[in-house]
């Protein structure tokens, strides 16, 4: 039995829904704590050190004979273990456990590595908890601020610098991490493909390409709360219709701009079934294969929906909450994937991960492995027990080949 097939049950409890069967495995709750210390428990099985960085990023060292001091030009793998709402089981944590599963091929071997390995689990990937998308490998990034960090809150009003202090960390410490360029000599992430590419070519693996320009952006509409039974539907100042009218130009505009865009989640205030809203707050994702594409679908919908506010006698503020380039890798990363592992497929992908936040500071190379169903984000996610075994297999022969010289 390979050690994905016996690392891979001892995940599946973990965070896990009894009602819908998903996952919700949100950033500094009771679940996100019980997977860091199974995180911690693999790489102590392993006889890796393991650290956690100011950002709650933790990494698992593997480190060659006689190597002191900080790590310097290191093969790094891995990804995140968070997930969305009701998320499914893959979206991740495949890429962690292949990073483990990795490491036990190159050990079998007897590969010695000559530069340190990595197995690393980033923090708060999807932003399901705080909104805000790669939180921890954009705070080590320096792409976004602490001090904004702090500040975001979940549903319940709960601040990240008060999440991060019941548990027991600094939120002082978080902050860029100027030794990552240094420390990291490649990033190569493992990842559950999210559509169905692979599936119709009939290929279990395929390098990434590039990331596609994405964001998130909030849509704040305001009214005026009010009798929903009394209130003559000419007296209405309701938000509501104007969010409405925003969701379907959103999906008009993706069309025009052959993009993506989802309004995905809704607060409502004050939230009663006999009440007109007074406040509508709605969270855009907006994905597109070009910048001006981005640029000019999320422009149109902003000045769709002041034209829409105004209609009901409301008004709406647009604010960014994230936003992401469009992420090329490196050549040379996929070059030298492509000499490891024969005739791959190369596709990009719409889905934003911790390998493109890390791409403007380090090399790094994305492997996607096929998804039958083409659903992420959801219960019905799926990987065959096979496939990952072989995306496992061909992310050893990529680490050792890296590492052995």
């Amino acid at each position: 039995m390979s050690s994905f097939t016996t690392l891979w049950p001892s995940l599946s409890g973990i965070g896990r829904d009894g009602g819908t069967g998903g996952y919700r495995r949100y950033a500094w709750t009771p679940a996100d704590l019980t997977l860091r210390e199974w995180f911690t428990d693999c790489a102590r099985q392993r006889g890796m050190d393991v650290e956690e960085d100011r950002n709650g990023n933790l990494w698992a060292w593997w480190s060659p004979p006689g190597w002191s001091g900080d790590p310097r030009g290191a093969f790094v793998t891995g990804s995140h273990l968070d997930s969305v709402p009701d998320g499914g089981a893959f979206d991740g944590p495949l890429g962690v456990v292949s990073g483990f599963a990795a490491v036990d091929v190159a050990r079998q071997r007897g590969v010695v590595p000559s530069v340190p390995v990595a197995v690393v689990a980033f923090s708060d990937e999807e932003g399901a908890r705080f909104g805000v998308a790669c939180a921890g490998s954009r705070l080590s990034a320096g792409t976004l601020e602490p001090e904004r960090a702090l500040a975001l809150r979940d549903n319940d009003g709960v601040t990240l610098a008060e999440a991060l202090t019941r548990q027991g960390r600094d939120p002082h410490a978080l902050g860029a991490d100027p030794t990552l360029a240094d420390r990291v000599g490649v990033f190569v992430e493992l990842h559950v493909e999210q559509g169905r590419a692979l599936d119709e070519l009939d290929r279990p693996l395929a390098i990434g390409t590039a990331i596609w320009p994405h964001g998130r952006w909030r849509f704040s509409f305001a009214g005026q709360a009010n009798h929903a039974g009394t209130t003559q539907l000419a007296d209405r100042r309701d938000p509501m219709l104007a969010f409405a009218s925003a969701v379907r130009a959103a999906r008009t505009g993706a069309e025009l701009h052959e993009a993506v865009a989802t309004f995905g989640r809704v607060r409502v205030e004050p939230n009663g079934t006999n009440a007109i809203p007074s406040h509508v707050h709605a969270w855009l994702d907006a994905r597109a294969a070009t910048e001006p594409a981005l640029e000019a679908l999320v422009e149109g919908l902003a000045s769709d929906a002041q034209r829409f506010a105004a209609e009901e006698g409301a008004t709406v503020e647009v604010s960014s909450e994230s936003r992401t380039p469009v992420v090329e890798f490196g050549q040379e990363p996929r070059r030298r994937l492509r000499r490891i592992l024969g005739e791959v497929p190369e596709l990009p992908t719409a889905a934003g991960h911790d390998a493109g936040v890390l791409s403007a500071l380090v090399p790094t190379a994305m492997l996607f492995v096929r998804n039958p169903t083409g659903i992420s984000h959801s219960p019905a996610e799926h990987a065959e027990e096979a496939d990952c075994e072989h995306g496992a297999r061909a992310l050893a022969e990529v680490l050792i080949d890296w590492v052995t010289r």
